[in-house]
């Protein structure tokens, strides 16, 4: 269905790369509820109807584009396609990911390809689709879903931590070249600490016990406000989650003790205590069927908020706050002394 004129100016226009579940959809609702126009890609066709089917109810608009972020030409079709029925691209966010849990000597090179292409290579390829079009009208705004791994590797997910690792390089040479090119573009990166999403009951694992994000866990929705915000300011990059900060600036402080804590302790604090079923599904080269959405299992765990995300998005009026404490303490002292 093509959309009239009128149409078209209502509001944004956004493409979302893993849109069907996860924190993907989690982002999906956040603009759903603001009435964008949603362009969602994922691979499983029913899950995105059901995507779709709530954007709509929420008073927005939406695309249901089911391909594998991994292809080039199936992700440039589909942003063909989401111009061509929703409009202009303004917001482009690569969300989509892959993962395998196990020691680097159990991955083949397959999989090991398998988690690089979807994880890296599909955030280069939904790059370079929204560019080719943000280019002709010098507008537009990419967000990279990026994660703690990306600065600080844990182990057992050797793929994906340098999947991750390679798109905050990737971004930071096109980040430059936008800037010498005085490009009106932006680029801007959101580092997510440990979600709650479905990926933990579907990822490929060769654990014996079945896997879980290194807590402290949070809700999907905690990493979606964030992607909304960061999706329209200039922000370079926002850190989300208290652990996500203290992984990064940890790496940056004392590497080789991240190293061996990670080593004594990585291994168990991916793990729950259940063991891994033999008919475990796993969505590493085929997509998982069911009714899954944003949530995974771990929600009587996970926390809805984050004021430590609040804080890093209000820098300003946080140190504000801060040095006025900082002064009402330092004055009451001295009136103590007096």
């Amino acid at each position: 269905m093509h959309l009239s004129q009128s149409d078209r100016t209502m509001s944004e226009v956004v493409v979302i790369t893993g849109g069907s579940a996860g924190v993907g959809r989690a982002v999906a609702r956040e603009f759903g509820r603001r009435q964008a126009r949603v362009a969602l890609i994922a691979r499983e066709s029913e899950r995105l109807e059901s995507a779709k089917r709530e954007i709509e109810e929420m008073g927005g608009r939406a695309l249901a584009l089911p391909l594998d972020v991994a292809d080039p030409d199936e992700v440039e079709q589909a942003a063909a396609e989401a111009e061509r029925e929703l409009g202009p691209i303004d917001i482009w966010i690569n969300n989509a990911m892959a993962t395998i849990f196990a020691p680097f000597a159990e991955i083949t090179a397959a999989e090991f390809r398998r988690v690089t292409e979807v994880t890296y290579l599909g955030f280069v390829y939904g790059t370079m689709a929204a560019l080719r079009r943000m280019r002709q009208r010098n507008r537009g705004t990419i967000v990279q879903v990026g994660s703690a791994l990306a600065y600080r590797s844990i182990p057992l997910q050797s793929a994906y931590c340098g999947a991750k690792h390679g798109i905050v390089g990737f971004t930071d040479s096109l980040r430059c070249e936008l800037i010498h090119d005085h490009s009106a573009i932006h680029v801007t990166m959101v580092h997510l600490p440990a979600m709650n999403t479905p990926q933990f009951s579907w990822c490929r694992t060769r654990l014996p016990n079945q896997p879980q994000p290194v807590p402290p866990i949070f809700e999907p929705e905690v990493a979606a406000r964030a992607i909304y915000w960061a999706a329209h300011q200039r922000r370079r990059e926002l850190y989300v989650g208290f652990p996500t900060s203290v992984a990064i600036y940890g790496q940056e402080l004392a590497p080789g003790f991240a190293d061996r804590h990670l080593g004594r302790t990585g291994y168990e604090s991916q793990q729950t205590g259940e063991p891994v079923p033999p008919n475990r599904p796993d969505n590493l080269f085929e997509p998982v069927s069911g009714n899954w959405a944003a949530h995974g299992v771990f929600s009587s765990r996970a926390a809805a908020s984050s004021p430590a995300t609040w804080l890093e998005r209000h820098r300003g009026a946080a140190g504000t706050v801060l040095a006025g404490l900082g002064l009402f303490a330092l004055a009451a002292v001295r009136f103590r002394r007096s």
